[in-house]
């Protein structure tokens, strides 16, 4: 067993606290007492993508939303772009189903646990003097998910594979909301269970195209252990999509569990091979580790990316939280912060195919309900674009889609890839603005202006979350829209777009600033009482407009904007509220703070294996949210934070360990292989307060920019078997240059 291993020595008792295994598209949450042993399955694929009847309305418009909003008309907007999500069930995530390890009682103990380095479940049941072992995995090339059971005679236990209850009774007029709708309000026919030469599965139909099924398969060895082998097929999969997974489960079967294990775990070691980091803080460095297996079990190149729950649908009956839905005001695009920097890139690039293969359907609703050119995504959506509704000032933002746009960004800026550049990210971002200039007209101050704003979530879903002037959210991303479209354009060499580009910035108003120099949520409004959102400080963190290392003023309105958050208090914080402060602390170069909230939230707001749950359920006084509903966005921004207080590589200079608390730096701490701009992968060391080097290397060729944030005045360069010396005073910037493939490792001169 190695240390950052997930281990439990009692029952897990819910599908939250339970062994999650995943391979891109199918996942598995292993938990129970062995009466039953469950594995709870999912694909990221199955989804009712039946819409609400508003939706298809043709009044369901931009235009008609902002006629509501003008007559203050609460009613109506609400009636026709917010409460069909609670009044349907559907659009939503479904759960996959059910396998169930029967044993006649409880075990008498439990012992569960997680290997993550090779992805693999491990379950020891003790029944008195009796004892069986469970070990499973779910194939992270082939699909399939492997079991093998080992017991004394007679403790084998009855396997049984078990459908969603979709046809259960329910109460019409019952408790409907986003927590509590049982899966029966879909309609959906019950599943028929089949048996056939050795194979057992279910069938499921739903009530549009939709079918899937789960079957199982299973053998004896020489040895007396069994195998079984499982998959989750859907009709997605081609026309004979059933015949051939049963074709593949005989297969498995037949090949056995070791091999298929041995290639399994191949995979997993090339994955974590990719990066890797060293610190004396055991619970930070095992939940990076933890969260990058995270990543890779529920984000595959190939397969949809992680909606809220990634590949983990609930197993409680009931609807996912959220219904499992694409949550783009905030979610999406903290769920893929941290793997650029992690130098994860195909899983990631999962999430920017997904975005790309969309914009046919992100065209068709720019279309229908904005009536404009270009693209633009729904803030609420299924797997296929389609609008969900929800609040109408957050699910039907116009600017979140500019917050998408950065995840191509991110993705140019760090792999330097100018193919990339011209032919998606720059489209990607022309094609946004087209949809946004479509409404964007001067006001009486000659400054462009939507004609509605907000600021997700401030007001929740009153009639004073329409703010008027604009929010500092829609400033801020329409500035970091055409700023980024100026650059880009500028770089491509087209230089009457990059003109047009940088026109519309000029034209755009400043970012409103109280005076106490605070980032206010728009002109007419400072936040006065603590709040779960800090979309009114979206310049600060992630659009890093505001650069306190450049100008005086920025580091003033940046300072003054996180203490106001202090005087504030926690006390409406959620999840995402102490990974996102976690960032901004790690970008103003504070590693204690950047740490303490980090800490906060893995140990109070985390299941015990590690899935954020939103809320400070263990009561521990930490915020006032006290309920559980599980999401995967706010481990993937701790993880980034806790990137960055290992190397800011923003803005094209490099700083190692620019964070890092007191504690840290007087030990030893460690990175290896992650990735900064422009396709610059570097490894850092530094031990009791001195940094022994800084390996780049570089994947094209550049010249990167290394400050030295040590004391020393002399930097020694060394490559190619020579070395030279570079006078960097302290805060100083060394320009490096560098040939594709050539790498330069650099130490401080004693």
């Amino acid at each position: 067993m190695e240390k950052h291993d997930l281990l439990f020595k009692e029952p897990i008792a819910r599908w939250d606290e339970a062994l999650p295994l995943g391979n891109g598209l199918t996942g598995c949450l292993l938990w129970g007492d062995g009466a039953p042993l469950r594995f709870s399955l999912d694909r990221g694929d199955l989804w009712d993508l039946r819409l609400a009847p508003e939706v298809l309305d043709e009044r369901f418009t931009y235009a008609e939303l902002i006629d509501c909003v003008r007559r203050g008309d609460q009613e109506e907007l609400q009636a026709r772009f917010d409460s069909s999500y609670e009044r349907y069930p559907y659009p939503t995530k479904l759960p996959a189903g059910r396998l169930e390890l029967r044993m006649e009682q409880p075990a008498d103990q439990v012992v569960s646990r997680l290997a993550l380095r090779e992805a693999c479940a491990h379950v020891d049941l003790s029944f008195g003097s009796r004892t069986m072992q469970v070990s499973s995995f779910l194939h992270a090339e082939n699909g399939l998910g492997y079991m093998r059971i080992a017991g004394e005679a007679g403790m084998s236990g009855k396997l049984a594979v078990v459908p969603p209850d979709y046809t259960g009774i329910h109460e019409e007029g019952g408790d409907h909301d986003v927590f509590n709708t049982s899966l029966t309000r879909l309609g959906f026919p019950a599943a028929t269970l089949h048996e056939e030469g050795g194979l057992c599965w279910f069938h499921q139909k739903t009530l549009l195209e939709l079918e899937y099924a789960i079957i199982v398969g299973e053998r004896e060895s020489a040895e007396g252990e069994r195998l079984v082998v499982y998959a989750i097929a859907a009709n997605h999969d081609g026309e004979a999509w059933l015949e051939e997974a049963k074709r593949k489960v005989k297969a498995a079967l037949a090949e056995g569990y070791d091999g298929a294990l041995r290639d399994h775990a191949a995979w997993w070691k090339l994955y974590w091979d990719k990066s890797s980091i060293s610190l004396p803080d055991e619970e930070a460095e095992g939940m990076w580790l933890l969260t990058n297996y995270l990543l890779a079990s529920c984000s595959r190149k190939g397969a949809p990316p992680m909606p809220l729950q990634g590949v983990w649908t609930a197993d409680e009956g009931k609807l996912p939280p959220w219904k499992g839905d694409y949550h783009n005001d905030l979610n999406t695009q903290l769920s893929y912060w941290h793997y650029m920097k992690a130098n994860r890139l195909e899983e990631g690039e999962s999430f920017i195919d997904f975005l790309w293969e969309l914009r046919p359907a992100a065209r068709a609703f720019a279309q229908s309900f904005y009536d404009a050119p270009g693209i633009n995504l729904p803030s609420v959506m299924t797997l296929k674009g389609g609008a969900m509704c929800g609040w109408p000032m957050y699910s039907l933002s116009i600017t979140n889609h500019i917050w998408l746009c950065q995840a191509f960004d991110h993705y140019w800026l760090y792999t330097g890839d100018r193919t990339f550049l011209r032919e998606k990210a720059y489209i990607y971002f022309k094609e946004s603005a087209e949809c946004v200039l479509r409404w964007l007209t001067p006001g009486e101050d000659g400054k462009l202006r939507l004609p509605v704003s907000s600021s997700p979530e401030f007001h929740d879903n009153r009639l004073a979350a329409w703010l008027d002037p604009m929010s500092n959210y829609d400033v801020a991303l329409l500035m970091y829209l055409f700023r980024r479209l100026a650059d880009m354009a500028e770089r491509l060499e087209l230089h009457e777009e990059c003109n047009r580009w940088s026109a519309v910035l000029t034209q755009l108003p400043e970012l409103a600033v109280n005076e106490r120099d605070v980032l206010m949520v728009n002109p007419e409004e400072s936040l006065t009482e603590s709040h779960r959102h800090f979309s009114h400080m979206m310049a600060v963190y992630p659009l890093q407009l505001l650069d306190p290392r450049n100008s005086e003023r920025d580091k003033k309105v940046v300072g003054a904007s996180i203490y106001n958050l202090e005087v504030l208090g926690k006390g409406q914080w959620v999840g995402f509220s102490f990974a996102w402060a976690a960032a901004m602390y790690a970008q103003q170069g504070n590693g204690e703070a950047a740490i303490y909230h980090l800490q906060q939230m893995w140990r109070y707001l985390c299941s015990p294996n590690g899935f954020h749950l939103n809320g400070d359920f263990r009561n521990a006084g930490v915020t006032m949210f006290h309920y559980r509903p599980f999401t995967l966005e706010s481990n993937f921004a701790a993880i980034s934070a806790l990137q960055d207080m290992l190397l800011h590589a923003d803005g094209g200079t490099l700083r190692v360990f620019p964070a890092i608390p007191a504690e840290w730096a007087e030990r030893e701490v460690a990175f290896r292989d992650f990735r900064g701009e422009m396709g610059i992968v570097i490894s850092a060391r530094m031990c009791a307060g001195q940094l022994e080097y800084v390996e780049l290397r570089a994947e094209r060729a550049g010249a990167f920019r290394l400050q030295n944030d040590f004391s020393g005045e002399r930097l020694h360069l060394h490559r190619d078997g020579k070395t030279e010396v570079v006078v960097c005073g302290r805060n100083e910037i060394a320009d490096i240059p560098l040939e594709a493939g050539e790498s330069c490792t650099v130490t401080l001169m004693k």
